[in-house]
């Protein structure tokens, strides 16, 4: 896409490595299929100490698919799929597609409003879920939607129940529930009706996470996914010997296309156990030999921070990628320090399907010496990316704007909302709404999103360069930096922030570390101390909490 005059970064490449791909199959479907005809009896994966081969997958999902026609799934229907990462994800999602339907990925931390308006706007026919979470939130909610059918499953199916992460969990059979092994299993033998996938059907449907409105539906059809899991392993050289450790949650974007869609194409092994635990992590990339992974900047943190990180042989992790935020360089060498692993930027949405843009892997990101930012990459395979001014006026190398990205892995649009799809994605250009810089040679960075800029008497602040300057303090674990209502300055800057155990530092002294660093009017004129910032569930900070949460307190203290 496009000429090399709009692609000064190809140089950036690994020599040899070519600028543009081809599908290789036209469905993830297909995807999956062939993994099974290379790899049939090697593990697929790993979930604590059971290990299910891409045959034993191929199996139950036949059988599960089947189930699901029997529920009424029918080709193009969605099925909402609201579960922790267990291996059941991989199953709903891969029957799913054997019966020609749509996977609604649905976040477990969710609530009965949230999950209520995913299962509507997306008309789901089928609701796949947990017990705990069926009787905890789905069954309040369901009489409102449109389900036909639900299928219940355990955390505690696939392993022997003395995991310490699945100790609470029992088992809670529902009346009107489909179990759904004993789904699959009743059905053992079977296939499901052959479905014809393209690459223009859509695969997932891939809500937004609403911080600009109620979510959307992003439409990630069979060939976005397809190639992207492609560039994550033409990009990163990832082979059947990888190994993927699974961080990233499987219903955001990340954990679909860097764990579970990759993981098909290679294919490789994928190490899921329920949820992240930093300690487990750790004790599971030693016992499988884990090499890669794609996860928040907040993943990597709580590992280096974690007290077994120096008795773990860590030596097969080798491939460490990060997304979701903009890292501070001092973080990167922290890490590197404590787990022997450089980890490469990537950047991307759930509307690019997840990576736009990456570091190569031979090579370290520059940091950029007036704002002290790390680079996010260059754009991967196929991508053209321009940065614009407020008019959609493209900008010269070293001017700040939105990035705009085109390219295979961006989505098609929102779920039945022709009007958001034309205003973020007109002409197939997705309007980011985040905004960066692309120096001389090609490397892009990322400054914040539009909507988390501070004015300051005028001047304007971005978030992350105070954060950045926060993680080069000692004692900081974690920094969110935010703008608030301030009757001098208009905004004033405030930043929340949460130390490493057995560290301490005061408010007045993280204030002095940043002012020595920054200009006047970028510097933090509050500091508070929090245990623990607020994450949405794929580990990225919540700035929009943290900015009610200041308002609130200032309009109290001024009625005060």
């Amino acid at each position: 896409m496009g000429n090399y005059e709009q692609r000064p970064w190809l140089p950036l490449y690994d020599e040899g490595k070519p600028a543009d791909i081809e599908l290789e199959h036209r469905s993830a479907l297909e995807m999956f299929k062939s993994a099974v005809a290379r790899a049939g009896d090697r593990p697929a994966v790993h979930y604590f100490d059971t290990a299910l081969t891409w045959s034993d997958l191929d199996r139950l999902t036949d059988g599960l698919a089947v189930g699901l026609g029997e529920l009424g799934v029918q080709p193009g229907d969605r099925v909402g799929v609201y579960l922790q990462n267990v291996p059941q994800w991989i199953l709903a999602t891969v029957a799913t597609w054997k019966a020609g339907g749509i996977t609604v990925s649905i976040n477990p931390m969710n609530r009965q409003r949230e999950v209520e308006l995913l299962l509507n706007d997306s008309g789901s026919k089928v609701l796949v879920t947990h017990e705990s979470l069926y009787a905890d939130v789905a069954a309040d909610v369901l009489p409102n939607t449109g389900v036909q059918g639900v299928v219940t499953t355990s955390e505690l199916d696939f392993t022997d129940g003395s995991q310490p992460l699945l100790a609470k969990v029992q088992r809670r059979r529902h009346e009107g529930t489909h179990d759904l092994l004993e789904l699959a299993r009743a059905h053992d033998g079977e296939q499901p009706e052959p479905v014809q996938l393209s690459d223009s059907d859509v695969a997932f449907l891939v809500y937004t996470s609403g911080t600009t409105g109620p979510p959307k539906g992003a439409m990630n059809t069979h060939g976005n996914v397809v190639f992207n899991a492609q560039t994550y392993r033409d990009w990163i050289n990832l082979t059947e010997g990888d190994v993927v450790l699974g961080v990233a949650p499987l219903f955001h974007v990340t954990g679909l296309i860097a764990h579970l869609a990759v993981s098909m194409l290679v294919p490789m092994p994928l190490i899921l156990f329920y949820r992240f635990d930093p300690g487990v992590a750790l004790e599971l990339v030693e016992r499988h030999r884990a090499t890669f992974t794609v996860g928040s900047i907040t993943v990597f943190l709580s590992m280096m921070n974690h007290p077994s990180i120096g008795e773990r042989d860590l030596s097969s992790f080798n491939k460490v990628y990060s997304g979701g935020a903009p890292i501070a360089p001092a973080t990167v060498e922290a890490f590197e320090r404590a787990a022997g692993a450089y980890i490469h930027n990537v950047y991307g949405l759930t509307e690019t399907t997840s990576p736009s843009h990456a570091v190569p892997f031979t090579r370290r990101a520059p940091v950029d010496e007036e704002s002290g930012a790390l680079s996010v990459g260059v754009p991967v395979f196929n991508t053209v990316v321009k940065v614009v001014d407020e008019n959609r006026n493209e900008l010269p190398p070293g001017e700040v704007g939105e990035f705009v990205t085109s390219g295979p892995q961006v989505v098609s649009g929102y779920w039945e909302k022709p009007e958001e799809t034309e205003h973020a994605l007109p002409g197939g250009q997705l309007y980011t709404g985040d905004v960066g810089f692309m120096d001389e040679d090609g490397w892009f960075y990322l400054v914040d999103r539009k909507k988390d800029q501070i004015n300051a008497s005028g001047y304007k602040v971005w978030p992350r360069e105070v954060e950045d300057v926060l993680y080069g303090h000692p004692a900081v674990h974690e920094a969110a930096v935010v703008g608030v209502p301030d009757p001098y300055r208009g905004e004033t800057v405030k930043a929340y922030v949460s130390l490493k155990a057995g560290q301490s530092a005061e408010p007045t002294e993280l204030i002095a570390f940043c002012k020595e660093r920054m200009a006047a009017y970028k510097y933090p004129r509050d500091v508070e101390l929090v245990d623990e910032l607020p994450k949405t569930a794929s580990g990225k900070i919540l700035r929009r909490e943290l900015r009610g949460q200041a308002i609130a307190k200032a309009d109290a203290q001024a009625k005060a």
